[in-house]
């Protein structure tokens, strides 16, 4: 199980490492990475939500939660019982964010630019910030 301080230090060391890839102009990679911080970010939320000290991460643990066990941001967010507030005071935030998809990671490279990953990774922060 990883406790909610445990997301909090991945979901920290994944923006760290979007903005050291924004930097060497890794742009992919840096938007990546955001939708990656952004979904961990909901996960600790849930358990926030739900009185849960940790999220699951094993199979076992996930045995009666594999609703749970999904990467589509739109779900998780139904999920953490934010829905509402974030769609209402950060739609501009969710929406740079929110059609994240974990496949990008097979996408080509050199389709981002400075500009998209620039908006995403402040779209994240304002995002991780709220939840």
């Amino acid at each position: 199980m990883l406790t909610r301080k445990e997301l909090l230090d991945i979901i920290q060391a994944r923006i760290d490492d979007a903005d050291a890839l924004y930097a060497a102009g890794r742009y992919d990679g840096a938007i990546y990475l955001c939708g990656y911080a952004v979904e961990l970010a909901l996960k600790r939320r849930i358990c926030i939500t739900l009185r849960w000290s940790g999220f699951p991460s094993t199979p076992a643990e996930f045995k009666h939660y594999e609703s749970l066990k999904t990467h589509t941001l739109d779900i998780l967010l139904s999920l953490s019982g934010y829905e509402k507030r974030i769609k209402r005071n950060s739609l501009a935030a969710w929406s740079d964010v929110g059609s994240w998809d974990p496949e990008a990671r097979y996408k080509p490279v050199g389709k981002a630019s400075s500009a998209d990953a620039k908006k995403v990774i402040d779209s994240a922060k304002i995002l991780i910030g709220r939840l």
